[in-house]
């Protein structure tokens, strides 16, 4: 059996097939498939964009698919960028555009304002079946970039249990405590619980 990972963001694709390795399918990616475009993030909420994009990608290739979606939550900024953070400094902003643009808009605020949070939700789509499951982890914002690993936010996300960001974690060590590796492991289970009560 395969599934396909409904994202063209290749470090996203990375982290998603060394949390879902263990599943005994094969996992393929949208490299092989050009006629899928770019999915357009119309969902007002994760859940919905996932779960738009699995259905998108269901639907072309005929293949289950999994699609997430990643808000960055900033207590401060009501919840902001959340369902607009890859796209907070504008549709086609670089990783460097929205971390500047966040940077700007906490400029005044203090250690005790910087609380937030990343959630991601997966969804799996195999044209009969959809499941959805959620992951999150809670943070802070630093007052500038840390690290030099992961991608988007990773820099300016601090974790207090670890005292750093994930910009300064291996990805190992990043996929065991992550929200995209809690949603995808919360949804392993739901997957091997379906498919365990088919056979």
């Amino acid at each position: 059996m395969k599934i396909i990972l409904a994202s063209h963001n290749l470090h996203k694709v990375e982290e998603m097939k060394t949390v879902l390795r263990d599943l005994s399918v094969e996992i393929i990616t949208l490299d092989d498939y050009p006629e899928v475009g770019d999915i357009e993030e119309t969902g007002e909420t994760l859940e919905e964009n996932a779960l738009l994009k699995a259905r998108t990608v269901n639907r072309i290739t005929g293949i289950p698919a999994i699609g997430d979606d990643t808000g960055l939550e900033v207590d401060s900024l009501d919840g902001g960028p959340g369902v607009y953070s890859a796209r907070y400094a504008g549709e086609h902003a670089t990783y460097e555009d929205n971390i500047n643009k966040l940077l700007a808009e906490m400029s005044d605020m203090g250690e005790n304002e910087r609380t937030a949070r990343f959630r991601t939700v997966a969804a799996f789509v195999d044209g009969e079946t959809e499941l959805t499951s959620e992951g999150k982890i809670e943070g802070m914002i630093t007052f500038e970039p840390k690290g030099m690993f992961g991608f988007g936010y990773d820099p300016l996300f601090f974790i207090p249990e670890m005292n750093c960001t994930f910009a300064e974690l291996s990805a190992e060590e990043k996929n065991k405590i992550s929200h995209r590796g809690h949603a995808l492991r919360n949804l392993y289970k739901h997957l091997s619980a379906l498919w365990s009560s088919k056979l």
